[in-house]
Parts: C-alpha cells; structure tokens; sequence
C-alpha cells in the first residue's frame, strides 16, 4: 500500500480505528488518545524513525486500586490508581453525591501526568487542578483547544449542523449530516459544518429524501 504523505494525512480525518490500523500497518505505537495516535502518524510522515517514536504514556503493569486503597495521598501515575468504579466510588464520597460521574478536565490531567511521568502528583492534586481548571470563566475554551478535543470534529460538525436552522427541513438529520460529512472529510476543507454545504449537496440530499 502507498505511504501517505504528511500534507495528505492532515487533510484527511480518520476514525480511532482508522488511525490504529496505519500505525500498525507503519510499526507504530498502537495505544493511546486520538491525539496520540495522531502525533504518532505525524512524526512518521515527517520523517522520524519509527524506532525513535515511542508511546506518549506507558501502560500501567500494577494492580488496580480498590476503593478502600484510594485516598487523597495516592499518587495518580503507577499506582493502580485508574478512572474505574472504584474512583468513582472514592470521588462520590469525597464530594457528598450519590453518582459521581468523571469530568473532561481530569481526564485531560491525568493523562498529562502520564506523559510527564508525574509521580508526584496525587488525588488531592487531581482534585485541586480540577476545581482551578473549572472555575476559570473560560475553562470550556482552554478543555476545547486540547488536542484530543480538537479530533472529535465528527461529534461537533452534527452539533452545528442540528443547531443550524437550515437542519429543520430534515426527518433524518443524522443520515443528512452523514452525507455532507462525507464530501467534507474526505477533502482538504476545514472539518466543520455551514450550511453552504447544504446548498453545495443538495441534489444529493434530494436524492436521499426521495429513495429513502
């Protein structure tokens, strides 16, 4: 199979899966975020050699943590500490709810503890970046520039396009934000929705309303 080309790679959006599938065809690491997977790729294509790209995180070889092992001193990397029922059960505790649900700001921390190999850094930390990451006015803006964030384009261009008035004509929304997905993920324009794309491929939304 043809190697792709960097400029070709950024073009183009692939699915997780897609993403594990050429690094395993490349010899790449196979493990991670989107955005790992996709920094991967990227120095590949740039010409580092696969031997020098290594993961940005390593698996945790320890057992996980049960909920009476969890406390605030329990350092978040190599531990066993993990975002399972256990922590979940740690976290409602601490915060005095009955469900606790993990939030995006602590994923995106602790996997940057990961990557630095943070030993240091324990729940009491998690906790504390967490609460600062949120109470800042702008904390949706800073978790949206990340860049995991930035490779779920998919979820967002749905978002836009049912929340674009022009979506209202449409029984089957999903089914017509696939169709426009599609001519847009697979060309070099910006992975978003407008609703010129509507007028772009109306014939064959017209197509789909009329067959379906």
């Amino acid at each position: 199979m043809k190697q792709l080309t960097l400029n070709e790679f950024k073009q183009k959006y692939f699915y997780k899966t897609e993403l594990q599938d050429l690094c395993r065809q490349y010899g790449l690491p196979t493990s991670g975020t989107k955005a790992e997977l996709n920094s991967y790729l990227e120095a590949f294509l740039s010409g580092i050699p696969k031997e020098q790209i290594k993961p940005a995180r390593k698996k945790q070889q320890v057992r996980q943590l049960t909920v009476s092992e969890i406390t605030l001193t329990t350092p978040i990397v190599d531990s066993g500490f993990s975002f399972n029922d256990a922590s979940r059960q740690f976290f409602a505790q601490y915060f005095h709810i009955e469900h606790f649900s993990f939030k995006k700001e602590m994923a995106i921390i602790k996997r940057a503890a990961e990557a630095r190999q943070d030993t240091d850094m324990t729940v009491a930390d998690l906790i504390t970046q967490y609460q600062e990451l949120a109470s800042v006015k702008q904390h949706q803006q800073i978790v949206n520039r990340t860049a995991e964030e930035q490779t779920y384009q998919w979820n967002s261009f749905v978002r836009d396009f049912c929340q674009d008035p022009v979506s209202q004509q449409f029984n089957n929304k999903l089914k017509v934000a696939a169709i426009l997905w599609h001519h847009v993920k697979n060309s070099a324009k910006p992975k978003r929705f407008t609703s010129d794309l509507v007028k772009t491929y109306a014939a064959e939304i017209k197509h789909f309303k009329k067959n379906k």
